[in-house]
């Protein structure tokens, strides 16, 4: 299975930038980033194909952040730009070998880092 390891994040203020990173190891057919609120579901923002680097984002995020990969370093990267305190949460990346699943579902996934945390101050 997809081995992943998110790091990049930390305190911003709002309106600032930050840029994630996930490390992988093993096979992926599509990857995606989500992240988590206290109280809140998990929510997906955006999907990179690990071959054709073909992306989709969802609409909370989309002209904010972009998700690109660079296969040459088994990394996956979201940056992230005017950041605001709504978008304060765990941010998780995710992997599927398998096609066919919902996107933009966490259920797709069965492999996920640990997280890394982003703080946004407003």
């Amino acid at each position: 299975q997809v081995q992943l390891m998110e790091s990049g994040g930390g305190s911003v203020q709002a309106g600032g930038s930050l840029t994630l990173s996930c490390t992988a190891s093993g096979y992926r057919y599509l990857m995606a980033w989500f992240r988590q609120a206290p109280g809140k579901e998990r929510e997906g923002l955006a999907i990179i194909y690990a071959r054709g680097d073909s992306t989709a984002y969802a609409d909370s995020v989309k002209g904010r952040f972009t998700i690109s990969q660079d296969n040459s370093k088994n990394t996956m990267y979201l940056q992230m730009n005017n950041l605001k305190p709504e978008d304060t949460a765990m941010y998780y990346c995710a992997a599927t070998p398998d096609q066919g699943g919902r996107r933009f579902s966490y259920t797709t996934y069965p492999s996920w880092g640990p997280g890394t945390q982003v703080t946004v101050s407003s």
